[in-house]
């Protein structure tokens, strides 16, 4: 049974290229994505989407490509949120968040606290967020935080992570082709299943999340293990 899926939301600026649109425009339209793909998840029987939106690396982009995508962003927790409360959807962030605009951090931490309590489908949008930096914010929260000098266990060591109670991804979906996992979730997609499609993420909708699906769902997951007799 798949519960969590985690994407990779690549290929905004491409899909904007091949239409002589503007990079800010491909990202305003993969921005308009995530609520249909939010609904066809859920009507799937998917619990959570954790969302790589804007890694620590996208600071080093233009910056009028990245004012845009801020911008973008606070539209989005502002334009999106009764929906969210509509349709009992709670949205959370990973990543240091810290370094976002004030006006666009203003804007998730009032829709988060707003959809804290909703209980029917969870968002985690990742922002200024990168797989090691997450891992060492971890050990150095440990360094600050922890008494004990006994060894760190993969359990304890789970507890330091942006959001502890966030289960692995089942799922890991790549759009726009590329294969590789650009830094995302490091620690969490260990045996997450891979499914790469060529699909920009504007134009990926319903059907491209239903063939993702039904990808995993012939796949046997061992963990380590052998095959089942």
């Amino acid at each position: 049974m798949i519960k969590h899926i985690a994407i990779i939301m690549d290929g905004n600026g491409r899909w904007a290229t091949e239409r002589g649109l503007s990079r800010s425009e491909g990202h305003l339209a993969g921005a308009k994505q995530i609520g249909k793909v939010v609904d066809a998840a859920s009507a799937m029987g998917i619990e959570s989407l954790t969302l790589y939106a804007f890694s620590t690396e996208n600071w080093k982009r233009p910056e009028p490509e990245v004012t845009a995508l801020m911008k973008i962003l606070k539209e989005f927790a502002t334009s999106e949120l009764p929906a969210m409360m509509k349709n009992k959807v709670r949205l959370r962030t990973i990543g240091r968040t810290d370094d976002l605009p004030l006006a666009s951090r203003l804007a998730l931490l009032k829709a988060i606290d707003m959809t804290k309590n909703n209980d029917k489908f969870t968002i985690n949008i990742a922002l200024s967020y990168g797989g090691r930096a997450e891992i060492v914010d971890a050990v150095n929260k440990i360094l600050k935080e922890r008494k004990s000098s006994e060894p760190v266990t993969e359990e304890e060591f789970r507890n330091y992570l942006y959001l502890p109670d966030m289960p692995d991804p089942d799922l890991l979906i790549r759009t726009g082709g590329n294969l590789r996992v650009s830094n995302f979730l490091l620690w969490q997609i260990s045996y997450s299943e891979l499914y790469v499609t060529p699909t920009y993420w504007p134009d990926f909708g319903e059907e491209e999340l239903r063939k993702a699906v039904e990808s995993f769902s012939g796949r046997e997951r061992r963990f380590g293990g052998l095959n089942k007799a």
